[in-house]
């Protein structure tokens, strides 16, 4: 095998290495590459989903929420469920404070993106009512941390 039409690294041939000393030198200048790119002064600008800001995630955010608790009656005339306006309001209130550690403005967007869907999903029929009242039958699982650290971080302030 003729590795010299690689070229070479500095002064040094590789025709005369063997195939496992031009894997290892190829990974360290694959590495400097890497690490160049890495600590450059330019920063890759992250194009947003919907929202520009966080301002504009938390309005969206809250548009959502109001939407919900002003289809709660229809929800449960369409659905036919046993529960008080006020017990579904408590568990849409539940499902959005689930979410409420999430900081990430893109992330905000596909959680708000997956809420929209339900909403439309549930307000045009097109869920069954046990996947309705799955809502109602299961708790929400919020995954309480354990550490001193998670619990700290995870506090109201």
């Amino acid at each position: 095998m003729k590795i010299s039409s690689f070229g070479s690294f500095g002064n040094v041939c590789l025709s005369s290495w063997n195939s496992t000393t031009f894997n290892v030198l190829l990974k360290l200048k694959m590495s400097s590459i890497v690490a160049r790119a890495l600590n450059s002064s330019k920063r890759i600008q992250i194009k947003p989903i919907v929202s520009s800001n966080p301002d504009q995630a938390k309005r969206r955010v809250l548009t959502l929420y109001k939407q919900w608790f002003r289809a709660v009656p229809l929800i449960i005339r369409t659905y036919q469920l046993p529960y008080p306006v006020e017990t579904v309001q408590a568990k849409i209130k539940e499902n959005f404070m689930k979410n409420s550690h999430v900081r990430d403005v893109r992330a905000i967007d596909i959680l708000i993106i997956k809420g929209e869907m339900d909403l439309q999903e549930t307000l045009l029929n097109w869920k069954q009512d046990c996947h309705v009242r799955d809502y109602f039958e299961y708790p929400t699982k919020i995954q309480e941390p354990t550490d001193f650290l998670g619990k700290f971080l995870t506090q109201k302030h």
